[in-house]
């Protein structure tokens, strides 16, 4: 990565062996605190490795691959009508157009990935997909590939999940009974509640004000509610919140003005310059 010069090389060695034996602190992880509250065995190699990664799995898109193919629900799908491939084929599809992750940081990572933790020593290819399909699921059945085996292994001294303001962190309260408090970390990602286009914002808001018993539909009960759920993730460890914005607009509208906004965005009426205002004084606020 850092090119061809010897000297560039020596450096590049020197600066790795600083770090390489420090424990990994992780706050941005996008973990899911079930994995590490129940510990149970990940399901197989696409649902934790392909279908989640919308770094993978949009690269494809762009390139004619349809998000069904690889296991990905499309978010319109209320009924559950679309024909999803199952795992095993989801990875066949993926492996045949793995070569155009070459040289891509995903494509990195990813031989990182198969290398290094699950030991594979051929190259990821259509001929050789269900081979490695069947390795890392035997891998994933393993005890030593649980998610709390895999904190050790990787030395992670901490980690964040990522939560939403609706959830009783259920999960997070049986870690800290478990002693696990302040290694696996909750993080506030409150775009559900905040952001007008997000699905089912209204309804969303509605269950902000049920869980907190605030009048949400008033502009200082609606700030208040999400301050009681920010306050609630602090006390199970939490130090950051993670914010989904579009753009880095903000606003300093007064509460009148604020109030006016919120009640459109709760009826539906806002166009997309007022959605964009409504983000732009939740990021100020």
């Amino acid at each position: 990565l850092l090119g061809l010069a010897p000297a560039t090389w020596a450096i590049a060695r020197e600066l790795y062996l600083e770090v390489a034996g420090l424990p990994l602190v992780c706050p941005h992880g996008h973990t899911d605190p079930r994995w590490f509250a129940e510990n149970e065995a990940f399901a197989d190699p696409t649902s934790l490795l392909i279908t989640p990664d919308h770094y993978l799995t949009r690269m494809l898109y762009s390139q004619g691959v349809p998000m069904e193919a690889l296991g990905v629900r499309p978010l319109a799908d209320v009924g559950g009508v679309a024909v999803v491939a199952e795992p095993r084929e989801a990875w066949r599809t993926f492996a045949a157009h793995y070569h155009l992750f070459r040289g891509t940081p995903s494509g990195l990572w990813f031989n990182h990935e198969l290398a290094e933790v699950f030991g594979l020593t051929t190259r990821l290819t259509a001929d050789t997909a269900d081979a490695a399909y069947d390795h890392i699921a035997a891998c994933l059945a393993e005890p030593g590939f649980r998610p709390r085996a895999l904190l050790d292994r990787f030395r992670i001294e901490t980690i964040a999940t990522t939560d939403s303001p609706l959830s009783d962190l259920h999960h997070h309260r049986r870690l800290a009974d478990d002693g696990l408090a302040g290694r696996v970390l909750p993080t506030l990602r409150p775009d559900s509640v905040v952001d007008p286009d997000h699905d089912g914002w209204a309804h969303n808001v509605e269950r902000l004000g049920v869980l907190t018993g605030r009048d949400v539909t008033r502009w200082s009960d609606y700030l208040a509610a999400l301050w009681e759920r920010r306050q609630y993730t602090i006390s199970l460890g939490a130090t950051a919140t993670d914010h989904g914005h579009p753009s880095a607009c903000t606003a300093d509208l007064d509460s009148a003005a604020a109030q006016q906004l919120l009640d459109r965005a709760l009826a539906g009426t806002l166009d997309a310059a007022g959605k964009e205002e409504f983000r732009g004084q939740m990021l100020t606020e």
